[in-house]
């Protein structure tokens, strides 16, 4: 019987660090920017409308976006920031090394800001889907393509905004990465159609799971061993 209660400890042990070890990995080497990606799609697919490619060039482009839009996030959470047309194709390409020839149209943006961090399903029915005229827009039959920026104002510190860009150009032709984007420094954030993980996101959630498995692992060591 002592044999079979430290076999059932042992295994709570293990199912606790294997739970600890899953947490670090979605919390460190995710990409929340993909994820919200998943979330616009999954609410298209919702009502029968088909699902927007993943564009790193539109996804940089968002990034580029609301990196000039720091600064401009007001006390309750409105973003007043509006960049020009022609910073599209003389700034933001460019810096992300978007191939101009293939420089499609960017047919509808979607932005806004929080002063704490949100993960994507929050964000997404806080920032994205905020209002009728977002939602009218994410559910728009022409678009085909889709790319989020995300990026916090300081280092582990909000404010932290949000870009959705999206467009009815023909699929994976347009918006195309040089050298398939290998040559980009990505600083600060991190923007989705790609497998870099956030620069700069805060850390929510882990040590507070650590310390509860820590302590279970304890507890059942104490009482069965």
């Amino acid at each position: 019987m002592k044999i079979i209660k430290k076999l059932w400890c042992w295994e709570w042990v293990v199912y606790c660090n294997l739970l600890l070890a899953a947490l670090v990995s979605s919390k460190n080497h995710g990409n929340p920017a993909n994820d919200l990606v998943d979330i616009i799609n999954k609410n298209r697919t919702a009502v029968k409308l088909s699902q927007l490619s993943n564009s790193p060039g539109l996804g940089c482009m968002a990034l580029q976006y609301v990196e000039q839009c720091k600064g401009n996030c007001s006390s309750n959470n409105t973003l007043t920031c509006q960049p020009s047309e022609d910073d599209f194709t003389e700034v933001f390409a460019p810096n992300c090394g978007v191939e101009l020839p293939t420089f499609g149209t960017v047919s509808g943006r979607i932005f806004g800001c929080q002063h704490k961090y949100l993960d994507p399903s929050e964000a997404f029915l806080h920032v994205v889907a905020q209002n009728s005229k977002t939602v009218s827009l994410l559910r728009n039959k022409t678009f085909t393509e889709v790319g989020v920026g995300l990026v916090g104002a300081h280092k582990h510190k909000g404010p932290y905004f949000w870009c959705v860009l999206l467009s009815n150009s023909q699929r994976n032709t347009t918006f195309v990465l040089q050298d398939l984007g290998e040559g980009i420094k990505q600083k600060k954030g991190c923007y989705s159609g790609t497998s870099t993980p956030c620069s700069g996101a805060p850390n929510v959630g882990v040590f507070p799971y650590f310390y509860t498995a820590a302590f279970f692992s304890v507890y059942f060591l104490k009482i069965f061993l």
